[in-house]
Parts: structure tokens; C-alpha cells; sequence
């Protein structure tokens, strides 16, 4: 149970710095809402390490940390409504079972944005927000892409050390 608790307590410190990092270095492009989303970098690590529970309260807790020390009310609204529903997406995924991590982590990036778009729809009362729905899906795959190339380098590399026995 201790070995638990200190692995969750050091993925959700990973993400909370990796949120803090990427605020330090904005990758955004000058995009506007756009970002690489390193933070979202563990969460796609934890779903192929952790049961369900662990990995909702570690999305959720990611998001509540880094948006009440870095964000506001707003940017929290958007970042969870992205996260639940990104979320959502690649545990169905990987539950089918015929997707690859980088698949799974591409899905989760395009979710994200829709998920922020549809909260932004929602916030300021109108359906014109779709019209970013292109620039979104486009970034939402480059960003999956990339991290999910990095989450299958970082499990393929757990799988080793687990192998030797260190």
C-alpha cells in the first residue's frame, strides 16, 4: 500500500511541475489556448500503470492543482471539461484493446481541445467558438503524437527496469 501512495503522490508531483514548466515555456506558438500539455504526459503513463480509480483521482487532482496555482476559475473550467473528456476517450480505447499507446495518446489530445471547446461554448453562450474546431484537432494530434511517442518510450523503458529486477 506505501509503494501505492508514493507512486501517485511522485506522478501527480511529475505532473504539477511538468504543468509548471510548460507555463515557464510556452510552446503555444502565439495559438491562443494552445499548448503541448506535458502535464497530460502522466496521466496517458497512468493509465497503463494504474486502475481506473487511481488514474480519475490523479487527472482530477492534476487539474486542480495546477489550475488553482496557475490558472483561474475559468482556465479550470476549460481544463477539466478537456481532461474528464480526454480522459474518457483513451480509457475506452485502451480498454478495446487494439490501439497503441500513441494512438491512444493522439485521442486523448484531440478530445482535450473538443472538450475545451465545447466548455467554451458553453461559457460565453455561443456555437461560433466551432469555427477554432479545425486549428484545434490539428494541434490536438501534433501534441497527442508527441506524447504518446514519449509515454511508449517511458513504459517500454518501466517494462525493462521491471525485467532486470531493479
Amino acid at each position: 500500500m506505501t509503494k501505492k501512495i508514493s507512486q501517485f503522490g511522485l506522478l501527480l508531483a511529475l505532473a504539477f511541475i511538468l504543468g509548471y514548466v510548460e507555463r515557464l515555456v510556452p510552446l503555444g506558438f502565439g495559438i491562443p489556448g494552445i499548448k503541448l500539455g506535458l502535464a497530460n504526459l502522466v496521466i496517458v503513463i497512468a493509465i497503463y500503470l494504474f486502475p481506473l480509480g487511481e488514474v480519475i483521482a490523479l487527472d482530477v487532482l492534476k487539474v486542480l492543482l495546477t489550475g488553482f496555482t496557475f490558472g483561474n476559475m475559468a482556465s479550470l473550467w476549460y481544463s477539466l471539461g478537456g481532461a474528464l473528456l480526454s480522459l474518457l476517450v483513451m480509457l475506452l480505447l485502451k480498454r478495446i484493446g487494439r490501439n497503441t499507446v500513441v494512438g491512444v495518446s493522439i485521442a486523448g489530445g484531440v478530445f482535450h481541445n473538443l472538450g475545451q471547446l465545447m466548455v467554451a461554448a458553453v461559457m460565453v453562450s455561443t456555437r461560433q467558438v466551432i469555427y477554432y474546431l479545425p486549428v484545434l484537432l490539428i494541434a490536438g494530434l501534433v501534441t497527442g503524437f508527441v506524447l504518446g511517442v514519449v509515454a511508449w518510450s517511458v513504459l517500454g523503458r518501466l517494462k525493462q527496469i521491471r525485467g532486470s529486477g531493479r
